[in-house]
């Protein structure tokens, strides 16, 4: 019995990384009956059978996992945003900061094409990105001449996931990081703001002290695995600032002697960050019962 981590996953056959050997493995029927399916990070223990194929037996508990793509044991989510093309967002920011915290992920933010914008809209996504860094967020800037290596190496040791729309640069970082890969790399649609899915799968890439990961972009975030009064748990400046309000179960929208709206009107808390709150809180609260 060897074990190892699942790295890659393709037409039901997971490959498994031990110590820079890999192995092709298929899991055991138990898994079907539990209705339970390995992904890729599971640090799993398998049977070895034909030199470089084997069986699944177990499936090691998981740190955390992330459902959309299907990621386990993330030891950090870097957030790629891009300063342009598509153009920076601090709602689709927010929105993915959201799901971070709500499967207990270690967010960073990454700015990409910083070459590409101009001296004003950098100056103004600074400006924007100083508000993140004062919640606790580390963020980093990157262009086309930019030491990437340098970049990574400021990253955690394990496993490191990339995520972001589709068309930010995730698959041309990783090109630039690690010419080897050759990526797929597209342009973004001028009309839609937004690039094609070029990553039709997750897997991971060997890197120093651990792995890297490219995921599928995607432009709808789904966030019905979170309930309206969990969501303030996950704006970190509004959670931390809720702690002081009278009623312990304020949910900072209509409650009376409330310390977030306080902390708003005096713009200790940006506008945009409770805006933000406010607009996703209604989304879940307006969401169609599930059966």
């Amino acid at each position: 019995m060897k074990t190892g981590r699942i790295v890659k996953l393709i037409s039901g056959v997971y490959q498994v990384d031990v110590e820079g050997e890999r192995f092709d493995t298929k899991p055991r029927g138990l898994f079907r009956k539990k209705k339970f399916s390995p992904v890729v990070g599971d640090i799993v223990d398998f049977e070895v059978q034909n030199t470089k194929e084997g069986y699944i037996h177990h499936v090691h508990d998981r740190n955390n996992e992330l459902k959309r793509p299907p990621v386990s044991n993330i030891d950090e989510l870097v957030i790629v945003m891009s300063a342009v093309e598509p153009e920076f967002s601090t709602q689709l920011l927010d929105r993915y900061l959201v799901i971070a915290h709500s499967y207990h992920l270690k967010p960073r933010i990454l700015i990409t094409k910083h070459d590409l914008a101009s001296e004003q809209e950098i100056l103004k996504i600074k400006d924007t990105i100083k508000i993140y860094q004062k919640i606790g967020y580390v963020t980093q800037f990157i262009g086309k001449d930019s030491n990437y290596t340098a970049t990574v190496d400021e990253w955690s040791d394990g496993l490191i996931v990339l995520s972001g729309q589709s068309g930010v640069g995730k698959s041309t970082f990783l090109n630039s990081y690690q010419p080897q890969l050759k990526l797929e790399t597209n342009d973004i649609s001028k009309s839609l703001n937004r690039g094609k899915h070029t990553t039709r799968h997750v897997e991971l890439y060997d890197r120093k002290g651990g792995y890297i990961a490219d995921t599928p972009g995607f432009s709808a975030l789904d966030f019905n695995h979170i309930e309206k009064e969990q969501l303030k748990d996950f704006f970190i400046d509004i959670h931390e600032a809720g702690e002081q309000c009278k009623f312990r179960n304020c949910n900072h929208i209509k409650e009376p002697q409330c310390h977030v709206k306080a902390l708003v009107e005096k713009g200790e808390i940006p506008q945009f960050r409770y805006d933000h709150y406010q607009q996703l809180y209604n989304e879940i609260s307006n969401r169609k019962v599930r059966y």
